[in-house]
C-alpha cells in the first residue's frame, strides 16, 4: 500500500470526522469531551500489522481515541497536548449548547455566566460537535443537533466554519 499523500489525508478528513461522531454517538448522549489522534492508516498498518483485521485499509485516516478531557477548561487541556510526528491530525468531540443568533447576541459576555444563561435558554439546542484538523492545515467540523420532543430525529451538519476558535486551538497542538 503506497503512503498516503497530503491530498489523500485532506480528502479523508471530513469522513474521519463523521466516523468519530458516529462512534461517540453510538455510546449515546452525555459523553465527556474526548480527543482523537488521526493517524495515516498505511503508516499504522506498517507499524502494527496485527491491526489489519480491525482497520479499513481503504480509509486514509484512522481515528484513535485518547483519554477524555475535562470539559470545564478545554482550552487549558488542549494547550498541554503535543503530538508526535506520526500523528497527521487530531479531533475533539464535545457536547455543546447552540443558541439562535438573536439569543446569542443577548448573552452577558462573561463566559461562565454565558454558559449558565445558554443552558437555561428556552431556544437552546443541545449538540455534539466534532472539530478536526490536519497537521498540514486541513480542517472540518461536524455537529449533531440532539433531537427534542418538538423536533424528533437528530440533524447532522458538516461545515468547517462551525467552530473557528476550536479549530485554531487544535492547530496549536501541532505547533513546535
Amino acid at each position: 500500500m503506497p503512503p498516503e499523500t497530503p491530498e489523500d489525508l485532506a480528502a479523508a478528513l471530513p469522513s474521519a470526522a463523521r466516523e468519530i461522531e458516529e462512534f461517540v454517538h453510538a455510546a449515546g448522549w452525555d459523553q465527556p469531551t474526548q480527543v482523537f489522534a488521526l493517524v495515516p492508516t498505511g503508516q499504522l498498518l506498517a507499524a502494527e500489522p496485527g491491526l489489519a483485521d480491525q482497520l479499513d485499509p481503504a480509509s486514509p485516516l484512522t481515528p484513535i481515541a485518547q483519554e477524555a478531557l475535562p470539559a470545564e477548561d478545554l482550552a487549558e487541556a488542549l494547550s498541554g497536548i503535543a503530538w508526535p510526528e506520526q500523528v497527521a491530525g487530531c479531533a475533539v468531540v464535545q457536547e455543546i449548547v447552540v443558541l439562535p443568533p438573536e439569543a446569542e447576541a443577548e448573552l452577558p459576555g462573561d463566559s461562565e455566566r454565558d454558559r449558565q444563561v445558554a443552558a437555561e435558554h428556552p431556544a437552546r439546542h443541545e449538540a455534539r460537535l466534532v472539530a478536526a484538523v490536519l497537521r498540514d492545515g486541513g480542517e472540518t467540523c461536524v455537529m449533531r443537533l440532539r433531537a427534542s420532543d418538538s423536533e424528533p430525529g437528530d440533524e447532522l451538519i458538516q461545515d468547517p466554519s462551525l467552530a473557528p476558535n476550536l479549530l485554531t486551538a487544535l492547530h496549536a497542538t501541532f505547533a513546535d
